[in-house]
């Protein structure tokens, strides 16, 4: 069973999601606070390069099976043309003009 992208807690998150799976470049970028850093099982990656190559040119898409009781904390499907389906575990900061600062990404 997936959740819903309106039932997800945090507006910053919410946005981030809706932007990923919609392949929406603009607002996504829009989801994310200036100067944004991300890691992807561990290793920080550049935003750019990363979300170009997993999520934009591969046609990226999460399905959300449980959040955290924050909002900040999601377990997805994910899949892409390039890997496939897997089971991912997400972690997002939201500064205090209510965008991504940082977010963290891996197998769960």
């Amino acid at each position: 069973m997936t959740i819903a992208l309106d039932k997800l807690t945090d507006p910053a998150v919410r946005a981030f999601v809706g932007a990923l799976n919609s392949g929406d470049r603009a607002a996504f970028a829009a989801a994310l606070a200036p100067g944004a850093t991300m890691s992807d099982d561990g290793s920080d990656r550049d935003v750019a390069d990363w979300t170009e190559r997993e999520i934009f040119s591969a046609g990226g898409h999460m399905d959300i099976e449980k959040q955290t009781r924050d909002g900040l904390g999601l377990v997805a499907n994910y899949r892409n043309d390039t890997w496939g389906e897997m089971r991912t575990s997400w972690h997002f900061t939201v500064d205090g003009a209510g965008r991504i600062s940082r977010f963290e990404t891996g197998q769960a």
